[in-house]
Formats: structure tokens, sequence, C-alpha cells
């Protein structure tokens, strides 16, 4: 029963897959994935009916696909994250163990249909060697990947807080939680029985389509520079040539920024979140910011690191925090609710708004206005 959920379930969400439509190239790895799932599901069925054993020129056929599994969880993570295969070889190299397994098992391939069942069913007689490697390859792999992915996610996390000031449904909590699954699967094969790993990839995989199906383009817009911005190169040569430019400090030579140039964007900064109110937009991105300014995001990022000691994310949620505090402030207020005020700052949710809270003021928003004198 529980193989056929596995597989039913990989069928259905793979079909949901294919049916969406725009589909990114994080879509496309994931519906692979699933099908190289679903697969290896439908083979570990028939063995262990037996019903494999009527097709013995199938037996070995999917002797690559477990150790897959790792390698498109970080292939998945790649993508989604921004992180597209520029270069095929980079593909070929993860492909590797998977093709060590085939390579290695061409001797049991070119046996006899009636050689193959008799190996499969004395548990790899006369392939030990074979058994112990993939036994092996297998576990270490998905926890290598796995490990690798949450490095990934985490290297993800602060790329987004230097792009986004609302960072909700882009931190890929459900991401780490997958891979923190694959190593417990892998756990879970060393110590229990058929009918438990099964139940377990029969939940991965619910859990792979629910989530993958869902998950949003992260950079779908960071990645498109202003087009009346400047790009570093561009400064670069400008500065070259225009020998009345003030030369850059040590602290901005690599970005082709100078002093002025920083104490500038720096103002237009401040003079644009206080008179505009563009943290008020809960979805707000360095890029847009950037454009409004006419401006390089790199240069943006770099001037709001060295003069706030932030990075944008924290830049503008800390902004928006000081605006609900003047805000909630206010007796003519009062009739609001602390959230709906929060909202009307640019807040998204109620977790950000009191983790923002709490990190900027050291304080929950309920112990903060009881200790602290409303204006009248």
């Amino acid at each position: 029963m529980f193989f056929l959920v596995g597989i039913f379930l990989a069928v259905f969400l793979l079909l949901l897959l294919l049916l969406k439509k725009n589909k990114s190239e994080a879509d496309i790895v994931l519906a692979i994935w699933l099908f190289l799932i679903m697969v290896n599901q439908l083979f570990n069925y028939l063995q262990v009916t037996g019903d494999l054993f009527n097709y013995p020129h199938l037996l070995g056929v999917d002797f690559p696909f477990p150790v897959l599994n790792g390698v498109f969880l970080f292939f998945y993570a790649m993508t989604v994250t921004g992180n597209n295969f520029k270069r095929k070889w980079f593909v070929g190299i993860h492909l590797l163990p998977a093709l060590s397994l085939v390579i290695l098992a061409i001797p049991f391939y070119m046996l006899s249909a009636e050689e193959k069942v008799f190996v499969f069913e004395n548990d790899g007689k006369g392939f030990e060697w074979y058994v112990i490697y993939s036994n092996t390859l297998i576990p270490l792999s998905g926890f290598v990947y796995a490990v690798w992915t949450l490095l990934l996610i985490r290297g993800h996390r602060v790329k987004i807080q230097k792009n986004f000031s609302n960072t909700d449904k882009k931190e890929l909590q459900w991401l780490m939680y997958l891979s923190l699954g694959l190593i417990v699967i892998w756990l879970v094969a060393i110590f229990f029985d058929n009918i438990v790993i099964y139940s377990a990839v029969a939940l991965f995989v619910l859990f792979i389509g629910f989530f993958g199906i869902n998950q949003l383009n992260i950079f779908n817009t960071f990645q498109d520079e202003s087009p009346t911005a400047s790009s570093p190169k561009t400064t670069q040569k400008k500065r070259k040539t225009n020998k009345s430019l003030i030369a850059p400090s040590k602290r901005y030579a690599k970005s082709g920024l100078n002093e002025e140039m920083a104490s500038q964007i720096y103002t237009r900064l401040n003079e644009a979140m206080s008179k505009s109110t563009l943290y008020k937009n809960e979805n707000l991105t360095l890029t847009e910011l950037a454009k409004f300014l006419k401006v390089h995001p790199n240069h943006l990022s770099q001037v709001i690191n060295e003069s706030e000691g932030k990075n944008f994310y924290n830049y503008v949620n800390s902004i928006r925090i000081k605006e609900f505090i003047a805000l909630a402030s206010q007796p003519e207020n009062k009739k609001y609710t602390m959230i709906s005020l929060a909202y009307d700052v640019g807040f998204g949710t109620k977790s950000t708004f009191n983790k923002h809270f709490k990190a900027n003021t050291g304080k929950t928003p309920t112990e903060f206005f009881d200790t602290t004198p409303v204006d009248s």
C-alpha cells in the first residue's frame, strides 16, 4: 500500500507540474526529480511483489536512481535560489556518482536473464563488492548533498536580505526541512524495514510536490538592473576619463565609489525614505529603490552597509519600526490595532513585524507601549 501511495503521489504531482503555466527552470528540475522518484518507487514495488522477476531484462535499470535524490535536491535548490546552470560540465560532474553505478554494473547487465534473477534472489551473490559500493555511495551522497543544500540555503538567506525588504516565502524554510528529511530517510533505511522506508518516501514526495509547485520565483525581479543607473564598470570608465572626479577611498575602491558619491547617494536615500515613504511598499526591493534614486543597486547596497551598518532588509524594516512607533504613539491612532498599523507601514505578516520590533527595541510591542509614555 505504502509503495503505491508514493508512486501515485509522484505521478499526480508530476502531472500538476507539467500542466503548470510559465514553468521556471526550477519547475523543470523538480519535474525530472519527481519522475525519477516515481520510476524508482515503481521498481521497488515490483521487486517486493516479485513481479519484476517476470521481466529480468529490467533488473538493475534502477541502480543509479537512489543516488540521484541528493543530487536533484541540490539542483533544485540551485535553480530556485537563482543559481542557474551556465556550464554543462557542472551538471555532468554531479552525475558522475550515478554514472559510476551504471558503469560498474556492466558485468551484471551482460548476464543472462536467469543469472540476473539468481543474483537478486541471493542478495547480490557474485557482486558483493558492488553491493558494498552501492550501499556506501548512496547514503553518503545523500548526506553530502543534503548538507550542501543546507549551506546553499544559508547563503541564499544572506543574499535575499541584501536585496529584499520582505523575505516572507523566500527563505526556503521548507527546503531546509526537506534536506533534513532526506537525511532522516537514509537513517531510516539503515534501521527499519521497507514498509517504514516507503512510508517516509511517500511523505517526502508529498512535501516536495506541495511546496515545490507553490514555490515562487524568488529572483524574477532582482536581476533586472535599472536602465538609468550606471554600472560599476561604466562608473570606473567615467572616473578614468574625467579627471575632475575625486579618487575613490580605500573602502570604495573595488566598486568605483568615492566619498562624495557615497555621501550624495546617502543624502538622496534619506530624503526618499522620509518624503516618498517608499518603505510602505511591502515588497520593496533594492533594485526598485535603486531605480528610484537612479543609482546602481551595488552602489546603493554598499552605501547602506557602510552608512547604516545594516543590510537592505534590516535597514528598511528598522525604518518601518520607527514609523510604526510614531503612528502608534499618536492618541488618534489608538482606535486601530497594532497589526493594522504595522501593515500600514509596510509589514506583510504579524510574525515579521514582531521579529523586527523585538530586534529594534528589545521588547514586544505590548511591553514597549506599557513602559513608554504616550505623547499627549
